[in-house]
This record gives C-alpha cells, structure tokens and sequence, in this order.
C-alpha cells in the first residue's frame, strides 16, 4: 500500500457535500454503510435506488417525472427515466435567485482581459442569445457549433443552444482546419459561431482565413456569427456582441430525459472522429454525481486549466450546477513564465484547482515552488488528469505547493463525459493512486478471459449501465460503430481501452492505454510506469515508448527521448536512463533502443500519441495512422515518419 500524503481532519469530512449526501440517505432512505466501498457497491447494485436518490438530494428540475428510473437495464440499449420532460439549463439557472449578483463566472483570457458575470448577468444574456437563435429558425434538434477559446462566449452561446433543445458542438480555435471540419461535416449545423483571432503567449493568430474556408464547406449553414479580433465583420454575419442585449424573459424547451445535449468527439487522432452524443438527463445525473466527488457547493470558486476542445471544458457545468463560480483561464499556461497559472490561483482565490498531469509535471521540472511564490491560503482541493499524475508530481505537490491541501486526481473520457476513478474528500490521499471508484459506475479490472481482478493490472471496464454513456454516435445507424467501440471484447460490458489496477482498499491506479501496452517476454506493463522512471530523471524532458510486437520475431521496444537543454546525449546519458527503468521498473523493460527527439507528438489535450506511432512502425501508412490537424504539434510527427523509414530500409 503506498504512502499517505494527506488526511481530512474530522471536521473537513464532516463539512463535505459527500458527508451531506450519506446523511440523507441515513434520513431519508434508512441506508447506513460500515465504509465507502460498501456505499460504492450498493450504489452499482440498486442502480434504481442510487439514481433516484441523487434525483432527489440534488433536487433536479422538471416538468414532468420519470415513471421507472430503469426500463432497460443493458449495454448498449439501456434506458433511463422515460416520462421525464427537463433541460440541462434549467439546473445551472435555478441558482441565480439564490446569488443574483454573485459571481457566476470570472474569465481571464489573453486576448481580453479579465471579464466577471454575476449569475443575473449569465442568465439574461444566455435568454438574449436564445431568442436571436429562434429568429435565425434554430428549434429543438437542430445543431448549433462553435469554434471558440475558453470564455464566457462559449458558456453563453452553449447554454442558449441547450436550452431551446438544440444540440451543441465545439471546437478550439487551435484546431486544425481539416479537423473541425472531419467533424463539423458530419451533423450538419444551421448555425456557425466563431471568433476569428486570439492572442496566444503574445503573439496574435488571425484565423479568418480558415472560418471562411468553414462556412464554404458547411452548406448546411444558414447564419454564421462571429466574435470579431483581428478585423472587421465579414459580409452577412452577425457581431457577437449584438446577440446579447435583448430584454428577453429566460425561457427553456422541456425535452426528453434522453434528448441530445451536445456532440463530442473522439480524438480524431486515427480514423474519422466519432461524433458521441450525449443526452440532457445523463448529463445532470452524473454532473450532480460528480459533484460529490469534487465537494463543490455554492460559494465555491473553482477553475480547470481546459482548452475548449477537451472534454474537461464540459466537465465545468459540473461546478456551475451546483452554484460554484466558475473561473476560466484563456491564454498561455507558460506564458510570460510557468507562473502565470499560479499567480491565477492566488489572485481569484479559488479553493479548487485542476489541470492536465502534463502541467503539474512542467511546473514540478520548471523547479517551481509555488508555495513561496504565491498566497494560496484559499486553495483546498487539487484535481489532475489527462495522463496519470506520476508519483513524483505527488511528492511535488504536497513539498512545493501546498502541504494541507486535497489532491484528488481523476480519470474518465470524453466517451462517457464524466470518470471512473477519481476523489474523495473524506478519503486519504495515497502517493500516485485514485482513492475510489465513482459511484454508480461499476468499474472493474478484467483479465483476458472476463475474470475480475485485484491487485492486478486488467482492462478497466464498466459492468451497469451509466445514464451518460453515449446516446449514440451521430450517423451510425445501425449501432455498430458504437457497438465496436466499446462492447466487441466483452458481452455487455463496456471496455474503456485503459489498464488499471484496483487494489484490495479500492484505490486505483492508471496505467496508460491498454491497446498500447508494453509486454515483455509475457509481462505486461503500462507505459506510464517507464515515464515514471524516465520522466523522473532531471535530465529528461519528455519520453514516449512503444512496443512493437511482430509475429514470429522478438518484440523491438524503441524510447524515444527529449533531453534537457544543455544535456549531451551520449552513452552516459542512456546508461542513466536504463539504470533508472532497471531500478524503478524492472531490467526486462530496458529498452532496445534509445532515441533522440525534439518532441513528442501530442493529441490536443496532451495525451501521447503512443498507438499511431506504434501503428506507424509496424508498417501502416503514416496518412492512414494519424490525423495531423488533431494534433497540438504536428510537425512532431515528421521524425518518426522518417524513423520508421530508416527500420524498414534497414529490416530489409
């Protein structure tokens, strides 16, 4: 069992909106539990009895309610709340009469400042943008997408669409343009919200070009709107900002509990991307369950560091819903210096803060020490996710940021919106583990055969249903795109496509992707356990690992490595890098080659393209194995087309 880095005191546990919630099930439902995995367990078993208990403790409103919590208890297929007539937007809105003039949300963004709406503010000027989306002909159903930064523009215009039952879809304004249109062609939207530059780490981007290219391709498109930068208002769009000054009444469509809320995407990174929809009442169940997990309440002041294409921007709705200010950061993370984020922190005096593994480990090599740099009395709670958060960054976190703080750790998908393994506020904190699994999510470690695991690493997979897995995949229609995503492995159970390892106290540990898995001479190891190793070393900047398999030969295991500036790389150097995996992992994962690179090549929210470089050096065609306009650095990709070039000339 790993370290404890942190314990709640009583009264921190007692005060948590989990503590709350236990209690009203004591009240209200007779159900006491010895210890959270006991809680855990009945919350996967009584599926009826576990949602309708937070239907009920967090006071969803609707118009109509559900007849059964469960009509159809299966995988795919299941069916959640028929009867129910809600909207999504009406959870965020009922907060304005009990905080009119608090703050909703605070933005600094690079390109404009710093922006704050009070609650009032919010819901007038999302009721303003609704009634402009009806005069251009947008109804229930229709598809309204954005190419937009994190700021207020995107909440507003998400919440607008959502609630006149519109479906929602977004893109980062840093998105190749090849890539917003891979998915924007698919649902073909009525309406086309952009802004047409940013300022990103001081320098300004025009990105006019490019939306003009959207609208030309997209001939579905009856009204394009634009937040204008660098320019003036092209010809027949619509400012921004004169979307927002309607006296309009707040007005919602009640739609179906499984109606379509927004349309996400898979990374884009092989293959055309999955367009995944997710619906209104999935959505509320598990951002109100979620919320537990996070201990947000009204009051709180609460930020993660997202772009506006990665699933953690949605995952904001989360806090808004249950009355926490919401802080959004729109610019650089290193920009003038690794600071910038942290000054952030301190200035709006968030109690809770969350951001990419990648950026704690870029603070942690940067040799900051915010704790000394800054005022973060006001800070309470840690999140991280994106890749697993090394040991190490634990270590840095309780040494150099905070020592009484709650790191609490997550790991989900945009597939299901929400995650799977993530915190507890009344838990421990153990050095480089997850302390539970959700509730209501049955997640289990599997062998090959089906067989359930502890203390071993398996395939991570969800046994019951969840009311925010996908809906469908828009255009599939017969079921099989989503069917082959997630179910082909095991009957009925959804196989998520990472490796963990849940342990006997049911903490858990991450592993990296399981299509992507390292195995040596019949042991198999995920890649994060080698970066651990690797990554831990001053001397390394950034690593990515691949293990080739080929049938009838010896696995070949390449690790490709970005040095330190200033750091030769000569034998001394690789010798260091194989004592550390030979020490920290095991001698069978030395690996058979150690190869220098300037980059290594991301997705756009920071994961490792491990499996199209593995695709790539088997021998698959490069244009075939990545997308590059998903890509945060394309130009990466290049070495290791030419790498795979070289092996092939020299297999030869």
């Amino acid at each position: 069992m790993n370290d404890i880095l942190w314990t709640p005191t009583k009264e921190r546990a007692d005060a948590s909106t989990m503590a709350e919630f236990e209690r009203f099930l004591k009240d209200q439902r007779g159900l006491t539990f010895d210890n959270y995995n006991a809680m855990w367990d009945w919350s996967v078993t009584d599926l009826d009895g576990f949602w309708s208990a937070i239907w009920e403790y967090f006071d969803v409103k609707a118009s109509a309610p559900y007849t059964t919590v469960m009509a159809k208890r299966q995988m795919p297929g299941a069916e959640w709340c028929p009867g129910a007539m809600l909207n999504f937007t009406d959870q965020i809105m009922k907060h304005v009469d009990s905080q009119p003039e608090g703050d909703a949300l605070i933005v600094q963004s690079e390109t404009f400042g710093r922006k704050r709406l009070s609650w009032t503010e919010l819901r007038d000027q999302v009721a303003s943008v609704a009634a402009h989306l009806r005069d251009m002909g947008v109804t229930k159903g229709d598809r309204v997408v954005a190419v937009l930064p994190n700021t207020e523009t995107a909440m507003i215009a998400f919440f607008a669409t959502a609630s006149i039952g519109a479906i929602w879809s977004l893109c980062a304004p840093d998105m190749g343009h090849v890539a917003i249109l891979d998915r924007f062609k698919q649902i073909e939207p009525k309406v086309l919200i952009a802004q047409d530059g940013y300022v990103h780490a001081g320098k300004t981007v025009a990105r006019r070009e490019i939306l003009a290219g959207l609208e030309a391709a997209l001939p579905s498109l009856v009204q394009c709107v634009t937040v204008p930068f660098v320019g003036d208002l092209p010809q027949g769009h619509m400012a921004w900002d004169s979307l927002l000054n309607r006296d309009a009444p707040y007005e919602s469509t009640q739609v179906p509990f499984d109606h379509p809320l927004w349309i996400v995407y898979s990374s884009g990174t092989t293959g055309n991307p999955k367009p995944i929809v997710h619906g209104h009442g999935g959505i509320i169940l598990e951002s109100a369950k979620q919320s537990l997990h996070h201990d947000f309440r009204r009051g709180g002041r609460y930020c993660w560091l997202t772009s506006s294409g990665w699933i953690m921007w949605n995952s904001q709705f989360t806090a808004l819903g249950q009355g926490t200010t919401v802080a959004m950061f729109d610019g650089a993370p290193n920009y003038p210096d690794m600071g910038v984020i942290w000054r952030f922190v301190a200035d709006e005096k968030l109690d809770f803060f969350g951001a990419g593994a990648a950026f704690f480990s870029g603070c942690m090599k940067a040799g900051l020490t915010p704790r000394d740099e800054v005022d973060l009395r006001a800070l309470r709670s840690l999140g991280s996710t994106g890749s697993p958060l090394s040991s190490d960054a634990y270590d840095w976190i309780y040494s150099k940021v905070k020592e009484d703080v709650w790191l609490a750790p997550i790991s989900g998908g945009t597939d299901l919106a929400g995650a799977f393994v993530l915190g507890h506020p009344g838990m421990p904190v153990r050095a480089g583990e997850m302390q539970c699994r959700a509730l209501g999510n049955a997640v289990r470690a599997f062998d090959e055969d089906g067989n359930d695991l502890t203390g071993v690493v398996g395939e991570l997979v969800c046994t019951e249903p969840l009311p925010s897995m996908p809906l469908y995949f828009w255009g599939d229609d017969d079921g099989s795109r989503l069917h082959d995503s997630y179910f082909d492995t095991y009957a009925g159970i959804w196989r998520h496509g990472d490796w963990i390892e849940i342990n006997a106290h049911g903490g858990s540990v991450i592993y990296g992707r399981s299509d992507a898995t390292i195995n040596r001479k019949g042991l198999r190891l995920g890649s994060a356990e080698i970066y651990q190793a690797v990554e831990g070393l001053d001397e390394v900047m950034d690593s990515l690992v691949v293990d080739l398999e080929f049938l009838g030969r010896e696995s070949f295991m390449p690790l490709f490595v970005v040095p330190a500036q200033g750091v030769a790389f000569d034998d001394a150097f690789k010798d260091k890098i194989n004592a550390a995996i030979r020490k920290n992992v095991s001698a069978r994962f030395i690996p058979n080659e150690i190869i220098e690179v300037a980059e290594v090549p991301r997705t756009l929210s920071g994961k490792k393209l491990e499996v199209p470089v593995k695709k790539l050096l088997l021998g698959q065609d490069p244009e075939k194995v990545v997308n590059k306009d998903s890509m945060a650095n394309p130009d990466s990709f290049d070495f290791y087309v030419a790498y795979a070039k070289t092996r092939a000339t020299q297999k030869d």
